[in-house]
This record gives structure tokens, sequence and C-alpha cells, in this order.
């Protein structure tokens, strides 16, 4: 008669399949899972500063950003169209306030238009040779209305656009290395606080639907430069800069200034696409 086995005791796991086991794959898993990003993006063009980077070209005055580029350009759009819009206050404005603001306009964006095709001609940079739809549409409104509706629409549309380039031009002027467009981000925010100043001088600025038209974002939209193909052909030495010209024109006292309510006309204003407008 053969011999019984003897029973063996059970076996509850070994190796990696223990209880510890378990636990020591799945932390050394986790780790992998938290490493391979980091190892697997070292070295690789694309990501990181390289994208900050990407449009970002070498010139003779310091590196030339997208952000760089897009700021000539809306320094060149802005006079393309409020150059127009300051000729047309002079015929249409029914108070002197209005008439000093359009004269502002046209010696500011005179001298911010040279420099801006100054700065552009030495960077390579084509610019625009017309306003844009929406620029297009507030000249219309401005052509269509008159009396003291032409005055509501011209301080209220111009006073918008300049507060959201006036944003701009500060991030540009903290950001920038390019030291010409640097000199140009210095001479815009001289006169298109100047021209803040002269609009708000009017009497016909709505504040409260400024405020809120600046919270919701509705900006005048941004045409990009074309970037350059590569690093810029030698411009030259740096010359000095010609500064921004003083006011000719003395701010008007607030008491020649109209007041905002007149009977038989609403202060409010409307959002004409893009722009305020009063009604």
């Amino acid at each position: 008669m053969r011999p019984r086995p003897r029973p063996h005791p059970p076996i509850n796991g070994r190796g990696i399949f223990t209880g510890t086991g378990l636990i020591i794959t799945g932390l050394a898993a986790t780790l992998a899972a938290l490493i391979f990003p980091i190892w697997s993006y070292t070295d690789r063009s694309g990501t990181g500063v390289d994208v900050l980077n990407a449009e970002t070209v070498s010139t003779r005055f310091g590196p030339l950003s997208g952000l760089d580029r897009d700021f000539v350009t809306k320094v060149r759009l802005a006079g393309l169209w409020e150059l127009p819009a300051g000729r047309l206050a002079q015929q249409k404005g029914t108070t002197p306030a209005v008439r000093t603001a359009g004269r502002h306009l046209i010696d500011g964006h005179v001298f911010l238009d040279e420099r801006a095709r100054d700065v552009a001609s030495r960077l390579g940079l084509a610019l625009p040779n017309e306003p844009t739809d929406q620029q297009k549409e507030w000249l219309a409104t401005l052509n269509a209305a008159q009396g003291v509706t032409y005055d509501r629409e011209f301080a209220n549309i111009l006073r918008l656009a300049h507060g959201k380039v006036f944003s701009v031009v500060a991030q540009v002027r903290a950001s920038t290395r390019n030291s010409l467009v640097r000199a140009l981000a210095d001479d815009a925010n001289t006169t298109v606080l100047d021209h803040i100043k002269v609009l708000e001088a009017t009497g016909y600025v709505d504040f409260d639907a400024l405020a809120r038209h600046m919270a919701a974002g509705n900006a005048p939209p941004l045409t990009p430069a074309p970037a350059p193909p590569g690093p810029t052909t030698d411009p030259g030495p740096v010359v000095p800069l010609t500064p921004p010209p003083s006011p000719t024109y003395p701010l008007p006292p607030p008491a020649t200034s109209p007041p905002p309510n007149i009977p038989g006309n609403s202060n409010q204003v409307r959002d004409n696409g893009g722009g305020l407008a009063a009604q």
C-alpha cells in the first residue's frame, strides 16, 4: 500500500504577487509616469520657451517679437482712421471742445504715423495702407451723424478705441526687448493719453457704458503684421528719436463743454458693432 502524500500549506503569493510586491510595483509605475513626460520633452523644440519665442526674430535693435510687430501695425492702423476722424471733427463738431479734440487727433497721428513707418522700414515690416472693416464702419457712423449726435458719437467711439490701445501700449512697453519698438511705445503712450484727455474734456463720454464695454473686452480687431522670413538686413545706426510734439491747443475749460444731457437727446450709448455710439 502506497503511503499517503503529506499535505502542503496553501501558497499565499510570492514575488511581485505578494501584497508588499503589489504596493512596490504600483509606486514604481507612478514614479515612471511622473518622470517620463519630463524625460520625453527634454531637448525638444516647440515646447515651453520655444513656443513663446516662435515668432521672435533677431534685429540690430534687439529681438522683435510677434507682439512688437502687431503693435507697430496697430499704430499705423490707428492713424489710417483717426486722422480722417480728426479732420471730420473740425468740420462737423458743434463745440470748441470737440473741434479741439479733432485737432489733437490730427497732430498726434501725423506724428505717430511718421514714426511707425520709419520703425517699420528699419525693421523690414510691411504695414497696411487702409483701415480695417471695423474702423471703416466707425468712420461711416461719424460721416452719417449730425449735430449733437455727431459730437456724442465722436467722443464715445474714439474714447473707447483709445482706451483699448492704451492697454496694448503698456503691455508692449513693459515687455519689448527692441529699442525701436520701445521708443515708439513711449511716443504712443504720450499721444494716446493726450487724446484720451481731450476726448473726455468734450463732456460727452459716457463712462458707465465705457466701463461695461471695457469689461466685456470689446476691442477693435488686430491685424497682425507679417513676420519677416529671417533676420532683417542691417538697418543702419540708431538715430536719436524726435520727442512727441507739445500740444498746440490747450484743453478747453470744463465750462466751455456742453453738458451731456440735452433736452430732446438721449445720452445712452449703444454698441454699434464694436464701438460706442450715442442714440
